[in-house]
């Protein structure tokens, strides 16, 4: 039989139990863990210099060199410990390679964050001999549990969605398996071993086997801390939108003024690139547009100092500008299929040729509120039409952004005329043009209709906007 796999490791983190478990990975003939490899300070253990030939200096050269060297291995399969702090580049091989074993070791963060505090006041970090364990008490510290939570729950994010996204899976062990033979056994099943044990090792020992409120002097305060954790997440504003791309090629960049504008559809698009050419004084088809993410970096390395922004929207202006120039009115910006789908499965009160003398603001009124409506749905993961990019949240496209390059400035667009004028003088435009008015919304502007039954709707449904960029009432 082919094997599984030709590597593993073993994703933990300090306190999780990861010594314990190396030392029973290793009580197998046929399977070989290495330590932590790609510790930045050491290769393996302190004490020691190479792996398997490669020395820490090899490994910082390639780290790809002493992974190959672990699978070419021939006393069985090798693997090694990884932490999230440790070499990346290492992170990156592994973890998106279908032969390398997965496996993932938690321990309650409560625990391994006590347990990290007395190691540091002890300076114990194994204990082979009761006789010799040295104790402490831990000083909980809520600022530093705080950022050890977030380092744990990035890094799981990071190997879980990795995971998914390459079709792969991982042995998941608690810290509380670690003296279940069964588990260890079924562990080495995974890895591709017939090999059993009939005990485990047993020379490392639980170094604080006692209760938490043993453990930290503090202990009444960790726990009032604690308390104000939100452990089921509840505060948090759901976000069912799918991830977006970075957009590139809809950049626009200036034709010699080192300025790339990034722009989000269904703002004020038409006026800041009537802006940018009128920088260099050309017409608006004279600006760099539909560039690929190679031609924007050589555009970035030959413009050093350059500038890239975008505009936000108040997002109840921004759905209406996406309903009025992309869904109501028939021309050349219409979304011809979703507004057909739109009419016909999810009935919205629009004409189907286009608002005529007939349509009047109650009618107006009326559509966009259902439109609204259906953004509620879309957003959320509800219906079958795309999220397009003209309604998709502001906060989900800067995400998108993000992938390339994040801008770095981020305008709103009631403060364009001085932010513009601003940023032109910065990379050496100190006579800006003046900023092109907005054309209004046809047939009604937002003005014309606006009252707390569309605030409500909007600012519920791109709740995400309102609070990360502390939009207000529209009007």
């Amino acid at each position: 039989m082919v094997a599984r796999f030709d590597y593993f490791v073993v994703f933990a983190e300090m306190r999780t139990g990861s010594n314990l478990l190396e030392s029973n990975i290793n009580s197998f003939d046929s399977l070989n863990c290495h330590g932590e490899a790609f510790n930045p300070h050491f290769i393996g253990y302190p004490n020691k210099t190479e792996i398997l030939g490669i020395t820490q200096a090899m490994r910082e050269g390639d780290p790809a060199r002493l992974i190959d060297a672990i699978k070419s291995d021939t006393d069985g399969i090798g693997g090694f410990r990884f932490f999230h702090d440790h070499d990346p580049r290492a992170l990156d091989l592994a973890l998106t390679d279908p032969r390398c074993a997965k496996i993932i070791l938690t321990r309650n963060p409560a625990e391994s964050y006590v347990s990290w505090k007395i190691a540091q006041e002890t300076g114990q970090w194994k204990l082979t001999n009761v006789k010799r364990r040295r104790d402490a008490r831990a000083t909980f510290d809520a600022a530093e549990f705080d950022s050890h939570m977030h380092n744990l729950q990035d890094f799981q994010l990071l190997l879980l969605n990795t995971l998914q996204r390459t079709g792969q899976t991982a042995f998941y062990i608690a810290y509380e398996d670690l003296n279940d033979l069964g588990v260890i056994n079924g562990l080495a099943k995974f890895l591709g071993t017939e090999e059993a044990l009939e005990e485990l090792d047993s020379n490392l020992k639980i170094q604080n086997p006692q209760a938490l409120e043993d453990k930290v002097a503090n202990f009444d305060e960790m726990t009032t801390a604690l308390a104000g954790l939100d452990r089921f997440n509840l505060t948090r504003t759901p976000n069912f939108e799918p991830r977006r791309g970075a957009a590139v090629p809809s950049h626009i960049v200036a034709l010699e003024a080192p300025l790339c504008y990034m722009p989000i559809r269904s703002g004020p698009e038409r006026e800041v690139e009537d802006w940018l050419a009128a920088l260099d004084g050309v017409a608006p088809e004279g600006l760099h547009t539909k560039m690929n993410q190679k031609l924007l970096r050589q555009w970035m390395r030959q413009h050093p100092g350059h500038r890239c922004f975008t505009v936000l929207r108040h997002p109840i202006a921004r759905a209406h500008a996406a309903f009025c120039h992309r869904i109501l009115n028939r021309g050349p910006d219409c979304l011809t299929e979703i507004r057909r789908t739109l009419r016909n499965f999810h009935k919205l009160p629009i004409p189907g040729p286009g608002p005529d003398e007939t349509y009047d603001r109650r009618a107006h009124y009326t559509a966009f509120v259902a439109f609204l409506e259906f953004l509620k749905a879309n957003l959320r993961g509800q219906t079958s039409v795309r999220v397009d990019a003209n309604w998709a949240s502001q906060s989900a496209v800067l995400q998108g952004m993000a992938q390339f390059t994040l801008p770095d400035l981020i305008l709103r667009e009631d403060e364009m005329m001085l932010s513009l004028g601003a940023l032109a003088k910065q990379v050496g435009y100190p006579g800006a043009p003046p900023i092109p008015d907005t054309a209004p919304d046809t047939p009604f502007t937002l003005a014309d209709i606006y009252d707390d039954q569309i605030e409500a709707l909007g600012s519920d449904i791109y709740q995400r906007d309102y609070i990360m960029f502390g939009f207000d009432r529209w009007a």
